[in-house]
């Protein structure tokens, strides 16, 4: 049973029906990773919860017409994720006021259940389109493509009763004072292949899959379109352009820094905020994004004229969510109580580093995946494994200088994989590097080449024999096809799952190590 009609209206107050144009003002977030507090940047702390209500409360108070949503990817990144499953998230979103989320692709890293746990228990409309859910009926029945949201210029229409009677009618005739916001949700096609979704979730064809949940709510009489897009920003430009009658993208997934905003740590920024592109009509086109980590947050006043094209817009920057914004003390105490029950074990000290161990090196060096890859090797030596490969993008955090707690490990080191054992020929094993995305354990190496080219293969001191087998570890994620390893979903060769936590090997390995000190390996040459 569904807790509510996601195809409600919601209502907000807005400008005087004696405006024929109308202004809102977006305030979005995305790839917030579970990020409840701050996160040092260039020596700075940025985002948290806390910090985030506060300039959220601040927008609202200035704005009259405000709608927070969030482009996906709330799951996963810290120990808070690991022991809520973004339910903590989750509790903060519901209690700030969110509006709507898109599904990214980190919320199938549980598998469709805890993504339904926490669509069961959002106050807000989750939405996306290029999702079939048909093998999931009660998923389905939380997660639409799209989503109406009715908002009234009269603002002396606040009665709760007429709101309930709105919400049972909402997609009947439209009021002679609404203004009607289509909401409509996407999320990568690469979905199956960096995230664990399994074999019930399928995907539809991104375009058309858009394109028909827009056409269903311009049937409904909705102008004005917003587009919230898990699949990356240049994805983004791609869509904006192929769609009809799409206004605004509030995008997510490549984490992109967007508008002229010094922030610390001096981030490159991919473009303008917005970003101004035409659509398929020839009609102007918003796309924005923030970042990640909730680090800044979004906000953009777009003013629409009467037929829903946009007309005008605001050159406000992302927002610093740094030190100078005071936390706001109800989601302060609600993190504090979040996270009383893990916090022995996050500082928990397990060793030490004498230096920074950054998450990546100068050109194609990658010093914390190389250790991963050797806590690998060393956890399944007695399995008969000669070489460990890690994926890049499993690899999310850095370790400072001075001790490492159980916290930083899991910070580097967050979904749960198990380290699988593989037999793979030369051949194969070569075809799995060409992919761009593995790093290899010490006494190993290759030279990668343009359109990754692959050459000078040596694993464990020995030249590849392509028609040798060797017995290699992966972690669960990449063993089973992800990031594009189909070589490693369909080989045939011996294949253990040792259940052992990819974590727990890397924990066993800073125990042995400590002090740690690591220096530029080689182990891929450009």
């Amino acid at each position: 049973m569904v807790r509510r009609a996601f195809t409600s209206v919601l209502f907000l107050a807005l400008l005087p029906l004696a405006q024929a144009d109308f202004t809102l003002t977006l305030i979005h977030t995305n790839d917030l990773h579970a990020h409840m507090e701050p996160v040092k940047v260039g020596g700075v702390e940025l985002g948290g919860y806390a910090r985030q209500a506060t300039l959220i409360k601040a927008i609202r108070q200035e704005s009259k017409n405000t709608l927070l949503v969030n482009a996906g990817d709330t799951f996963q990144g810290t120990l808070f994720f690991n022991v809520y499953h973004g339910l903590a998230d989750l509790a903060f979103m519901n209690s700030i006021g969110y509006q709507a989320m898109t599904v990214g692709n980190h919320e199938f890293d549980l598998g469709p259940k805890a993504l339904l746990d926490f669509a069961r228990l959002a106050s807000f409309p989750i939405i996306s389109s290029n999702l079939d859910l048909s093998a999931e009926p009660e998923l389905q029945q939380y997660i639409r493509p799209g989503q109406i949201l009715a908002m009234h210029k009269d603002e002396a229409e606040k009665d709760p009763d007429a709101e309930k009677a709105k919400e049972a009618g909402g997609e009947g005739e439209q009021e002679e004072n609404e203004v009607r916001v289509g909401l409509v949700g996407a999320v990568t096609p690469d979905l199956p292949s960096i995230s664990s979704p399994g074999d019930t979730i399928k995907m539809k064809p991104l375009v058309p899959s858009v394109q028909r949940a827009i056409d269903d709510l311009r049937l409904k009489k909705v102008k004005i379109i917003i587009l919230l897009s898990h699949c990356g920003y240049d994805e983004d430009l791609k869509l904006a352009k192929a769609l009809h009658g799409v206004d605004v993208i509030v995008g997510g997934h490549s984490h992109t820094l967007l508008g002229d905003t010094k922030l610390p740590g001096d981030p490159t920024s991919a473009g303008p905020y917005p970003t101004v592109v035409k659509n398929a009509d020839g009609e102007t086109a918003l796309i924005v994004q923030s970042w990640e980590w909730g680090k800044v947050l979004g906000k953009l006043e777009v003013k629409f004229d009467d037929e829903g094209k946009v007309e005008e817009w605001s050159k406000d920057q992302p927002i610093e969510v740094g030190p100078d914004v005071s936390p706001d003390p109800a989601v302060n105490a609600m993190i504090a109580a979040f996270k009383k029950p893990i916090e022995a074990l996050m500082n928990k000290e397990v060793g030490s580093t004498i230096s920074e161990i950054p998450r990546n090196g100068p050109g194609i060096q990658g010093p914390m995946a190389d250790m991963i890859c050797d806590a690998m090797l060393d956890a399944t030596r007695s399995q008969g494994s000669v070489i460990a490969l890690m994926n890049a993008g499993g690899v999310r955090s850095a370790l400072n200088a001075g001790k490492i707690t159980y916290g930083d490990a899991i910070a580097v080191q967050p979904f749960n994989n198990t380290l699988v054992v593989l037999d793979l020929t030369g051949a194969e094993l070569k075809t799995a590097l060409a992919s761009g995305v593995l790093f290899v354990s010490k006494g190993s190496s290759f030279s990668l080449g343009k359109g990754n080219t692959v050459s000078s293969v040596i694993v464990a001191g020995q030249p590849v024999d392509a028609k040798k087998t060797y017995r290699c570890t992966f972690n669960s994620f990449t063993a089973k096809g992800g990031d594009g390893l189909d070589v490693l979903k369909n080989a045939k060769g011996h294949r253990y799952d040792t259940g052992l936590l990819d974590v727990d090997a890397l924990l066993d390995y800073v125990k042995t190590h400590s002090p740690l000190k690591l220096s530029a390996s080689g182990r891929i040459k450009g």
